[in-house]
């Protein structure tokens, strides 16, 4: 399955005479969206050759991957798991939209605190689930292993060799480095992070193939699902031109950073650009909810 490729409008671009495409994973599938899409391919097709009938995950409140791995299981015929971060949520996550869908999917949870949630890699951890639910295929938090590196792979083609760049968000390092192990040789790869600091840089590099990439670290907006005003006013006025939707953890912190390197005149004139969409608009009702009890401005869903 092939997305699409979205060329983007916009008198900034046209100022900077920079071109602007983005690649539009987030219409591979209505549930299974992006990103999640390709690291979950070669993952389930793996759980099916082992036999196993059930899929475990981890993920937090608004997860995309908890979303998008609940969705797949029922398609693909697999009970899921999956082990969300926060006690605190147990008896309020009805009110969660993410989880409540992932719920009707079929996807049963077990919501633990914080510190044994900093375990979910330890042998020891999850010998004890396997005690509790019984053999399971394990899909890591965010869905990054090898097999979802080779699904990202994938997401560039032939026809993508005629760009210069390639930008994606980062969240776990899966996607990126996918792309990195993909691209054409004169092509640069950035990477946006949506996670405080820089440690994601060496996680990366035990992934890939060359050096033609670069973490960008200055655009996370204080962290993961963290935002502001600023961002959800871009996000809001980006829709509003281009008509492309876009995510307040991932995609809008890129294009956020994307548009502001080019106020900066980072891109050379006549530089191509592909940005890849990975998808997470599943996750806008739910910030909504947060951003309305801080009295922010909501996102144009």
């Amino acid at each position: 399955m092939q997305s699409i490729n979205q060329l983007v409008e916009h008198p900034l671009l046209a100022e900077k005479q920079v071109t602007l495409v983005i690649k539009r994973e987030d219409l591979l599938h209505p549930f299974i969206s992006g990103n999640k899409y390709r690291k979950l391919k070669y993952n389930l097709l793996a759980a099916t050759a082992e036999n196993k009938n059930a899929i475990l995950t981890f993920g937090g409140a608004y997860s995309n991957h908890i979303a998008a791995t609940a969705y797949a299981a029922k398609e693909k015929g697999f009970r899921a798991i999956g082990l969300i971060r926060g006690e605190e949520l147990e008896n309020s996550w009805q009110t969660n939209t993410t989880l409540k869908k992932a719920f009707d999917d079929g996807m049963r949870f077990k919501f633990i605190s914080r510190s044994d949630y900093r375990e979910k890699e330890s042998l020891e951890f999850i010998e004890t689930l396997r005690n509790e639910f019984g053999e399971f295929y394990l899909v890591p938090e965010g869905g990054t292993n090898s097999l979802a590196i080779k699904g990202c792979e994938e997401i560039i083609t032939k026809t993508d060799e005629e760009f210069d760049v390639i930008c994606s968000s980062v969240g776990t390092g899966g996607t990126v480095s996918g792309l990195i192990n993909a691209s054409f040789p004169h092509q640069k790869v950035l990477g946006f992070s949506a996670l405080k600091g820089d440690f994601l840089k060496d996680e990366i590099e035990k992934l890939v193939n060359n050096k033609r990439w670069q973490l960008r670290t200055d655009y996370h907006f204080g962290g993961y699902a963290k935002t502001s005003e600023e961002l959800i006013l871009f996000i809001n006025e980006f829709k509003e031109k281009t008509g492309i939707p876009l995510d307040p953890i991932y995609t809008g912190k890129m294009i956020f950073g994307l548009f502001d390197m080019l106020k900066r005149d980072i891109f050379a004139p006549r530089t191509k650009i592909l940005a890849i969409h990975t998808g997470g608009l599943q996750g806008i009702a739910g910030m909504n909810s947060v951003l309305k009890k801080k009295n922010l401005p909501l996102l144009h869903i």
